[in-house]
C-alpha cells in the first residue's frame, strides 16, 4: 500500500502506455500467428514469410518490455550482470526480428538474413566480455556498432526495393499495395525507438514519445502486413531452369540471347488489346503470355526491346481506353465522372490512375480535361 501511494501520476502514465504496448504486441504477434484469414482486407492474402517475422517482430518487442519490467522490479542496478544480460537480449533479438520482417516484404526473390544475423555476432562476443569484465564499458561500443548495422541495412534496402520496384513493373500492371518503400519509414521509425531507448531516457518527454512512437509502428507495420499480397513468383525461371518442360526457353536463358519471334507484337495486338485483355485487373506478365500463346521470358525481352516495362505498357492501353471513353461520353452528351471512367479502364484506385494519367501525357487528368473543354 505504501509503495501505490509512492507512484506519480507521471508513473502510472508510463506504466499503463508500457504495459498496453506489450499487451498490444502479445494480441498482434498471436493474430499474425493463429488468424488464417486477413481481418483487415479480406481478399487480400499476405505472405506466409511476412507474416512470420512480423510476429517474430511483435513478440520480441513483447519479451523486451518483459524482461525490462523483471529488472526494474527486482535489480535496478545499472552496469548489474542482469542490466547487461537484457542489453544484449535486445541487441539481439531486435535486429533480427527487424531484419527479418523488412527482407521478406520484398518478393522478386528470397534473400538469405543470415549475413545480418552473423553481423550481430560481434554484439554477443562484447555483450558476453562485458559481463565478465564490467569494469571495462563495452556499453557505446555495442551500441555505436548496432547503430552502424542498422545505417547498413538501410543502404542495403535502398538497394533492394529499387530491385524490387523494377521486378514489379516488369511483371505486374497493378502496382497499388505492392510497392513497399514504406519499408524504409518503419526502418526510421524503428531506429529512433532504439536510439531514444537507450539515450533519452531522461528526458521525461522523450520517454512518453517513444512510448506513444511504438504504438504508432505497430499501427505501419500490421497495415503494411495485411495489404501486401503475395505475389507469385517462379523461381525456376529466376533459377535458368525450364519451368514445364520448355526446354527452348530454358536454351535462351543460358545463352542469353534475346531472340524474340517476330509476331509479338501482332499477337499482343490480337489477345490484349483488341480482345481488351489490359481491362482486367491484376493482370500479370505471366498471364498475358499465356494469352498471347508465347512464354514469360519471350514477352520480357519483347518489351525490353521496346524500351518500356510491362506495367508501362499496359497502363498506356488503359491510360488510351480512358481517353476514348472520355470522347465517346462528351460526344453522346452522356453523364459520366472521372472515376467512373478510370474504373471502366481497369483501374481499381484513382490515385493509381491519376498517376498513370500523368506519367502517359505529361499533366494531370483535371488540366487535360479543362484544356479539352476550352
Amino acid at each position: 500500500m505504501d509503495i501505490l501511494e509512492h507512484i506519480s501520476p507521471r508513473l502510472t502514465l508510463f506504466l499503463i502506455l508500457y504495459g498496453g504496448a506489450a499487451v498490444t504486441a502479445v494480441i498482434l504477434c498471436l493474430y499474425l500467428l493463429l488468424r488464417r484469414g486477413n481481418a483487415f482486407v479480406a481478399d487480400i492474402k499476405p505472405p506466409k514469410r511476412l507474416r512470420r517475422w512480423a510476429a517474430a517482430f511483435f513478440a520480441s518487442v513483447a519479451l523486451s518490455h518483459a524482461w525490462w519490467l523483471l529488472f526494474y522490479i527486482y535489480s535496478w542496478e545499472a552496469r548489474s550482470v542482469s542490466f547487461f544480460l537484457v542489453c544484449l537480449l535486445d541487441c539481439v533479438t531486435m535486429p533480427t526480428t527487424v531484419f527479418g520482417t523488412m527482407l521478406s516484404m520484398l518478393q522478386d526473390r528470397k534473400r538469405p538474413i543470415w549475413p545480418f544475423v552473423a553481423a550481430l555476432l560481434p554484439i554477443v562476443v562484447l555483450g558476453l566480455l562485458q559481463i565478465f569484465c564490467r569494469d571495462i564499458d563495452i556499453v557505446t561500443p555495442c551500441v555505436v556498432y548496432i547503430l552502424v548495422l542498422y545505417a547498413l541495412f538501410t543502404l542495403y534496402m535502398l538497394v533492394a526495393v529499387n530491385q524490387y520496384g523494377h521486378w514489379l513493373r516488369d511483371n505486374y500492371a497493378d502496382l497499388e499495395h505492392k510497392e513497399v518503400r514504406l519499408s524504409h519509414i518503419l526502418i526510421v521509425v524503428l531506429l529512433l525507438f532504439v536510439v531514444s531507448d537507450e539515450f533519452v531516457l531522461e528526458s521525461s518527454f522523450m520517454v512518453y514519445f517513444v512510448r506513444v512512437i511504438v504504438f504508432v509502428l505497430f499501427g505501419i507495420l500490421l497495415w503494411r502486413v495485411e495489404t501486401l499480397p503475395q505475389l507469385e513468383v517462379s523461381s525456376k525461371l529466376e533459377e535458368g531452369q525450364p519451368t514445364g518442360g520448355e526446354s527452348e526457353d530454358h536454351d535462351l536463358l543460358q545463352q542469353k540471347v534475346p531472340v524474340i519471334p517476330s509476331n509479338i507484337g501482332q499477337l499482343l495486338e490480337k489477345h490484349c488489346v483488341d480482345a481488351h485483355l489490359y481491362l482486367q485487373h491484376d493482370l500479370t506478365l505471366s498471364q498475358l503470355a499465356a494469352a498471347v500463346g508465347t512464354n514469360r521470358s519471350y514477352l520480357s525481352q519483347y518489351f525490353s526491346s521496346q524500351g518500356m516495362t510491362y506495367n508501362a505498357y499496359i497502363n498506356n492501353l488503359r491510360v488510351n481506353h480512358f481517353v476514348s471513353l472520355y470522347r465517346e461520353a462528351v460526344a453522346s452528351q452522356r453523364p459520366f465522372t472521372i472515376q467512373q471512367l478510370a474504373c471502366d479502364s481497369g483501374y481499381r484506385s484513382y490515385s493509381t490512375f491519376s498517376l498513370s494519367f500523368k506519367q502517359r501525357m505529361g499533366q494531370s487528368v483535371t488540366a487535360w480535361i479543362r484544356d479539352k473543354e476550352e
